[in-house]
């Protein structure tokens, strides 16, 4: 048996919308993560860009577990000796919910240039239930959750 690898004419981009009204913030960022990447695809090759683009909607309804809403921060430094800053997830939620998910999301994402390259162009992210991609024709994704949640 030999193994495949994918060619730039294997590999098809679909459009993918995702709801994240309710969903825990961890389970979200793993399964769009996979989509982004294209691991659900029988064409997955780690070098290549094989993923789907992903519409994540209502982001600003997105579920935090335990006491992450008050305790969880992100943290941010600007270069400067002791200029560090740390913002509580509620915060962060309140102003900008797509950063949130988008910090979970990479926080799932191997750390190379091409995941960063994926995130920047694959990922898109809106508080709401309005998105500008109708054009693409996307699909709804429902997200695989445990029988403990139902």
């Amino acid at each position: 048996m030999k193994t495949f690898s994918a060619k730039p004419s294997d590999i098809t981009h679909d459009w993918v919308v995702v709801d994240a009204a309710g969903v825990p913030l961890g389970r979200l960022a793993s399964e769009v993560a996979q989509l982004i990447r294209g691991k659900h695809k029988p064409t997955f090759t780690p070098h290549m860009d094989g993923g789907d683009f992903v519409i994540v909607l209502n982001a600003s309804q997105v579920r935090l577990s335990g006491k992450k809403m008050a305790q969880k921060t992100y943290f941010k430094h600007t270069g400067y000796m002791g200029h560090e800053s740390h913002t509580p997830a509620q915060d962060l939620l309140a102003k900008h919910p797509d950063r949130v998910i988008e910090k979970a999301v990479f926080g799932m994402l191997p750390k190379n240039s091409l995941a960063r390259q994926k995130l920047r162009t694959k990922l898109k992210v809106y508080a709401g239930t309005e998105h500008p991609h109708q054009a693409q024709q996307p699909t709804p994704h429902t997200l695989v959750t445990s029988k403990a949640d139902s």
